[in-house]
């Protein structure tokens, strides 16, 4: 069987390792785990709480996730109840710049992306699906 190996990632190509990669924090959930953890290590509870929105399933799918890829170390002290607590990693704290970077142009262009939404969602539509459906029933 023969193997083809890049010789320069390309994040466009199926099979290149930098777009697995990327998947690791381009979900809903994980950028706002790394930012809270900025703040310092935390216990699940405190994660749940500081974190609006987030289930108990999402919240342990996503840490096992970021534990699993090496980006949270998780830490379980061995007393009754179990204690456990979550902190970057330091292959985890490489992402906070980029993740501020992120947090800040999101901060910054708030009001251009409801500007844009209000914009588009007041926009008719009805002569694209029209145009649309006319080419579904020619087939």
């Amino acid at each position: 069987m023969e193997t083809t190996q890049q010789t320069q990632p390309d994040i466009f190509q199926a099979n290149c390792l930098s777009r697995h990669v990327l998947q690791l924090i381009a979900d809903q959930w994980t950028p706002l785990v790394i930012y809270a953890l900025e703040e310092g290590t935390m216990r699940f509870g405190q994660l749940l709480k500081r974190i609006d929105g987030i289930s108990k399933k999402m919240l342990t799918q996503t840490l096992r996730t970021m534990e699993r890829n090496g980006l949270v170390q998780r830490v379980v002290y061995p007393v009754v109840p179990p204690v456990v607590e979550y902190s970057l990693t330091p292959l985890g704290q490489t992402l906070r710049e980029p993740m501020e970077v992120l947090r800040n142009w999101a901060y910054g262009h708030l009001q251009e992306v409801a500007h844009a939404q209000t914009t588009y969602d007041q926009r008719d539509h009805t002569p694209l699906q029209e145009a649309t459906a006319s080419l579904v029933q020619q087939r």
